[in-house]
């Protein structure tokens, strides 16, 4: 019986000073199938694919791969092993080739010692055409490749290796709706050579849609595995989270008012024009499209990061001037980017110092200092109020989860009181719990009569949570509809 498994990774244990992360956890892996490893951020996924990489080892347990104990000392063996592992974060090298990017440091060298450049592009090709990868180069630079390519080459690269067990990290988190669809094909073409994929991934649709098996793990403990076709997503969801999520995209019944806001005919050159709209008092206002559309440019246009060269804004009626983010703030408008890392948070500073950045002058007392005790009882509130699991304020964001850094990013700009809270891509790479969590502070928000205009890549998210959607094609509105005539086909229709 075990000899069907291409892995088995039996009572892993792992403790780091002061944290138990793993506590005898198991995983078994077909030969040829697709096996999702399932979890709330901090539930040992990440720990575990690094133990199974070589970056850590384990305290305690043993991995069996295709039938043999495997000892690891570093990522190097267990690519020599055939494991490959694809990251969240890819990070080519942009001004080198396809080709020197999948070879490096395995080049075929000619009889001076030099890189044959004809061999490396031969064997790129062959091995493009063993994938079916048929729109890109061996000589192109990374470049110019878009990120769905980008993500081929490190399939590729992954193969090359004569990997039997690839593993991915959130694959198609950076991905369109298309682009995702050509991934799962290049993903079943590995899976019909008999390749083994571990599967991570906070998308459940994916999840159902894509793999053979599931693995839930939960506080860095094993809960449980079975076959997907035997799972459902309330099943999946309370493994995942130890409770039952009744109310996943929590919505109440609430008064839409009066327009507080609108755009007319806004553009920026290149990025999008003719764009017009018009937000309500408690709207959640959706705006969906592929990756690529102008959507991020538009809200960032709104906010002053990047200032519009035509149109009008409108606020409460009256007409506003955005040129700058200190504009957009002193009008009630926040923004949280869909770049967390980048734009929303400072890893290396306290949770408390990242929600009060914003709202400081709330804090300054009459010597025209900052009342710490001010800032530390308010922080402390609203951390509070919006279940931000952290030790200490004073514990640095960067060691936070990603639902609470995003949390930590939401709380930041709801100390800043705005009217209009835009929200770009707001639960991306977060667990289901935290999720329901984010949905909840947005349904909080808009009863007190505040406006949302939220981006969102997941269909089943941007349906369930919007009053109205906007799609966004080639940098236009192509479409409005209504949440009572909206359905994934026709936003797909007009994103197309």
């Amino acid at each position: 019986m075990e000899n069907e498994f291409v892995l088995q990774m039996k009572d892993i244990n792992k403790s780091f000073p002061g944290v138990r992360a793993l506590k005898d956890v198991n995983l078994n892996v077909r030969k040829g199938t697709i096996h999702a490893l399932m979890g709330e951020n901090g539930a040992g996924k990440s720990t575990l694919m690094k133990i199974l990489i070589g970056l850590y080892q384990p305290d305690k347990g043993e991995i069996i791969y295709k039938g043999k104990r495997l000892v690891m000392n570093g990522p190097r063996d267990a690519l020599n092993s055939g494991i490959s592992m694809i990251h969240q974060e890819i990070n080519p090298l942009l001004d080198m080739t396809v080709s020197a990017n999948i070879f490096l440091g395995r080049e075929p060298l000619n009889k001076t010692g030099l890189v044959n450049e004809r061999k490396l592009a031969e064997d790129t090709k062959k091995l493009f055409e063993s994938l079916d990868i048929n729109d890109i180069s061996p000589n192109m630079l990374m470049r110019e490749l878009s990120v769905a390519q980008m993500q081929q080459v490190e399939i590729a690269k992954a193969v090359s290796y004569n990997a039997d067990l690839i593993l991915m990290d959130e694959p198609t988190s950076p991905l369109s709706e298309t682009e995702t669809e050509n991934l799962f094909d290049c993903i079943n073409r590995l899976k019909e050579k008999g390749i083994s994929i571990i599967y991570i991934s906070h998308r459940v649709d994916e999840i159902f849609r894509i793999c053979d098996e599931i693995t839930v793990l939960r506080d860095g403990e094993y809960i449980g595995t079975d076959l997907t076709s035997n799972m459902t997503r309330e099943r999946l969801f309370k493994m995942m989270v130890g409770r039952e999520l009744k109310d996943y995209f929590i919505k109440t019944d609430r008064a839409i008012g009066d327009v507080i806001f609108e755009v007319k005919n806004l553009g920026r050159k290149g990025k999008f024009r003719n764009v017009s709209f018009k937000l309500r008092k408690g709207e959640i206002l959706g705006i969906s499209g592929l990756v690529g559309a102008g959507r991020t440019e538009i809200v960032e246009s709104i906010f002053g990061f990047h200032p519009c060269d035509e149109g009008e804004i409108f606020k409460d009626g009256r007409k506003i001037k955005i040129e700058s983010i200190q504009d957009a703030i002193k009008n009630k408008i926040a923004l949280a980017s869909e770049e967390r890392k980048m734009y929303g948070i400072f890893s290396m500073l306290s949770v408390k110092h990242n929600i009060s950045m914003c709202s400081l002058d709330q804090f300054i007392n009459n010597l025209n200092l900052i009342n710490f005790s001010a800032e530390n009882q308010v922080t402390a509130e609203i951390s509070k109020a919006l279940n931000v699991k952290t030790p200490s304020l004073n514990q640095e964001v960067n060691y936070l989860s990603g639902g609470n850094q995003q949390k930590v990013v939401l709380a930041k700009w709801l100390l800043t009181d705005p009217d209009i809270l835009i929200l770009d891509e707001p639960t991306r790479g977060i667990d289901v719990g935290a999720k329901s969590e984010i949905y909840a502070i947005m349904d909080e928000f808009t009863k007190r009569g505040k406006s949302i205009i939220m981006i969102s890549s997941e269909m089943p998210e941007i349906i369930g949570i919007s009053d109205r959607i906007l799609v966004v094609r080639r940098g236009e509105i192509s479409a409005e509809f209504d949440k009572s005539e909206v359905s994934q086909e026709k936003i797909i229709e007009f994103a197309s």
